[in-house]
């Protein structure tokens, strides 16, 4: 498979009780954990059953509102930039409440294909430079990735 999924990876959680911090609201902790493996999830389905892949980083986190014990949340992630041996994979979480429609979190996360050593290796397929258009929200976070991956480099 080369290039960006035509599609989104989509999961869905519930918040408990064990997952719940001091104020009674969703764990940092937690909700890393939650994001880390969406974020995976997603990558690996863009790059496809070759995939090997680590984290190299988490280039942006934003959280926008604290969310309850007991709410369903919709964790929704899409290929957003790919490089050679690397793709950023973008989030966009959702509470569902009735007619709720702004995220709770959104950011990105960077991972690297590596070989049998650890070391970076090339995704299989061509890659294409030019990034196929995206909508919203993917837009916005490929914006905000981008920006990031130039500064942190």
């Amino acid at each position: 498979m080369s290039g960006p999924v035509d599609y989104e990876a989509l999961t869905h959680s519930l918040i408990l009780p064990r997952d719940e911090n001091h104020h009674g609201t969703f764990n940092a902790g937690v909700l890393l954990s939650f994001a880390l493996e969406a974020a995976y999830a997603t990558a690996y389905r863009a790059v496809g059953l070759s995939a090997n892949l680590l984290l190299k980083r988490e280039l942006d986190l934003r959280g926008f509102e604290p969310v309850s014990i007991g709410t369903v949340v919709e964790i929704r992630g899409r290929e957003i930039q790919r490089a050679r041996a690397q793709v950023v994979v973008g989030r966009h979480d959702t509470p569902l409440y009735r007619d709720h429609r702004n995220p709770w979190l959104d950011g990105a996360m960077q991972f690297v294909q590596v070989d049998e050593n650890g070391r970076p290796e090339p995704l299989a397929g061509e890659l294409i430079e030019q990034a196929p258009p995206l909508e919203l929200p993917w837009l916005a976070l490929r914006k905000r990735a981008l920006k990031l991956l130039s500064i942190r480099s």
